[in-house]
């Protein structure tokens, strides 16, 4: 618990500044998740995951990604996951509008962390990634907060409501050294045990050398699907990876 306090204060003050940002687009986006789960046992799963991200409601499609990999989960509390993807954004005013601002190609390394507070669970996500920007080779370095509570059950589990809030802030080993800041607040339900949907507001800040901060809101929805999830295994838990 004292652990978790010696947070508050950092994560308070990153949702100061991303709240003060500038808007980068007055209008509220999407961002669209599509994730599905494979277990090969109770230790490995490969996975895939598709998104579409909007700069208006439901049009002006402007990015997409897919990506795959697959985890290990060494015990209850640590899961290992490694990742790859290609990631495309185009340009303002249409749906994939041309020419396309960027593509990019990405690989991390990812390790997660949980605790429980009675029904609280407490995920810990920490990922280094290596990116190639439009042929540039980058770094950067990744570390989310994740509350989850069920709401109308003590745990998780079929027919569970629960309540989702994350904070995730991006560094590099280069100026500007904090990239970005990601803010999230919502509701997921499982619906039986392959099937989870969750949706919530998401705001993300971005910030480089040029510019002080600008943000961008958006209503974000995720469909998961675990498919041949053995016996046991803990239920579906916060959604997006990205």
């Amino acid at each position: 618990m004292s652990k978790i306090i010696k947070r508050v204060p950092v994560l308070l003050l990153a949702l100061f500044y991303t709240t003060n940002a500038k808007s980068q687009n007055d209008k509220l986006g999407t961002w669209n998740i599509l994730n599905a789960e494979y277990y090969l046992n109770k230790k490995w799963n490969v996975w895939v995951e598709g998104q579409l991200r909007t700069q208006k409601f439901v049009d002006d499609i402007y990015y997409h990604q897919m990506k795959g990999g697959f985890s290990y989960k060494l015990n209850k509390t640590t899961v290992f996951l490694f990742g790859a993807g290609q990631y495309a954004t185009y340009s303002n005013g249409g749906n994939f509008k041309s020419p396309a601002i960027s593509h990019e190609f990405r690989m991390w390394e990812q390790l997660t962390l949980t605790s429980n507070i009675s029904r609280l669970k407490i995920e810990h996500k920490y990922r280094a990634e290596q990116r190639w920007f439009n042929r540039i080779y980058r770094n950067t370095f990744r570390y989310r907060f994740n509350p989850i509570v069920p709401i109308n059950k003590h745990v998780i589990e079929k027919g569970t409501i629960y309540a989702s809030v994350f904070n995730e802030v991006f560094m590099t080993n280069k100026a500007p050294y904090f990239e970005r800041n990601r803010i999230f607040l919502g509701l997921g339900f499982m619906i039986n045990d392959p099937l989870t949907v969750q949706a919530g507001f998401f705001r993300q800040f971005d910030y480089s050398l040029s510019n002080p901060g600008t943000r961008k809101d958006f209503i974000q929805t995720s469909v998961s699907f675990r498919l041949n999830q053995h016996k046991g295994e803990p239920s579906p838990h916060s959604i997006p990876a990205d």
